[in-house]
């Protein structure tokens, strides 16, 4: 019986140790930037004048993100007019995003025409929230864009803006490691924040010589290495788009799916997939009561000095309250 005490109090007292160093490092790093979800994640090319017109109706729809593209969405004779066009549209913000968050993504470091898109876009006197660099395959991608930001930034940056990277190739994904610990060691000298990770399906199929199936059992090991990735360095991971935008029963059940392996959101290519793909990657009300109320708990012990306790009959672990902090910070743009 004294063993089993002895034993006992020194797993409280590991688990109070590790709560206290949890805390102060989270809300350190929750300081640095505020969390924006990305449950959809909707590409408007940034050529197309018609498709520009409707971003009304993304916003309308409940699109948490709205993408601004100069690269795959745009053929190669229409990439001068699309950056113009995403300049003009920030410089004069000519069009409402609402709640919707407003990014660019600009075409990839391999390209050769990055560097153009940077300096057309992001010199002007608004700034899109975040920017997408696809294709990334190395850290020296991630080096190159570091510095080209703070080239073009070095005027008037008054925040950092996030920076949101395509692992689409066999190469990227194997170097996705160094290329997350990379973005984060820049980060701190540089005017970006990384904030997201998203899957680029079709191009990684592509790469590897695989089929695409509406299953995509073929790409199973791909997205679980991606959402590992992403959350051993505390960023949101974004799932495949699913192509075939008529069947809705089937992309709810791909949106399902990628929720229950960790994807925090899902990239959409037509407003008719929005507001499946909101709801998936929305938690149940019943499971955001249960979230806001264990950290109430969790907060109420740490203020009296107490760190193990007992939620609803459940011995409350450091796992157990960092799901409940992702299930809030999910479901906050809607509180």
């Amino acid at each position: 019986m004294l063993r089993r005490g002895i034993l006992c109090s020194r797993r409280t007292f590991y688990l109070n140790e590790a709560i206290r160093r949890f805390m102060s490092s989270e809300s350190e790093h929750l300081q640095d930037r505020k969390y924006i979800p990305r449950r959809s994640l909707m590409y408007v090319p940034g050529n197309d004048e018609r498709k520009l017109k409707k971003i009304p109706q993304l916003v309308a729809s409940g699109a948490d993100c709205i993408c601004l593209d100069c690269e795959d969405g745009v053929a190669v004779n229409k990439k001068e007019e699309a950056r113009d066009t995403i300049r003009s549209i920030l410089e004069n913000q000519s069009i409402d995003f609402g709640s919707s968050e407003c990014t660019v993504r600009i075409n990839s470091v391999g390209s050769g025409l990055a560097k153009t898109d940077m300096e057309a876009i992001l010199s002007g006197p608004h700034l899109p929230s975040s920017v997408h660099l696809p294709k990334v395959e190395t850290p020296d991608h991630i080096e190159w864009f570091a510095g080209e930001l703070n080239s073009v930034l070095a005027g008037h940056p008054e925040q950092k803006i996030g920076l949101i990277m395509f692992i689409e190739t066999a190469e990227g994904l194997l170097n996705i490691k160094d290329i997350l610990k990379s973005a984060h060691e820049l980060s701190d000298d540089s005017f970006f924040v990384p904030e997201a990770i998203v899957f680029g399906s079709d191009d990684f199929a592509a790469d590897i010589g695989a089929t695409r199936t509406k299953e995509s059992t073929e790409l199973f090991y791909a997205r679980q290495a991606v959402v590992t990735a992403a959350k051993a360095f505390k960023l949101q991971a974004i799932d495949l788009v699913y192509i075939d935008y008529k069947d809705l029963d089937g992309l709810e059940r791909q949106s399902l799916e990628g929720a229950q392996f960790g994807f925090t959101g899902k990239q959409v290519i037509h407003p008719g997939q929005i507001a499946v793909v909101q709801k998936a990657f929305t938690p149940p009300q019943a499971r955001i009561e249960w979230a806001s109320q264990l950290i109430k708990e969790f907060e109420d012990h740490q203020e009296a000095g107490a760190g193990a306790f007992v939620f609803r009959g459940q011995m409350i672990d450091m796992p157990t309250v960092k799901q409940a902090q992702n299930v809030l910070q999910l479901s906050s743009k809607d509180s």
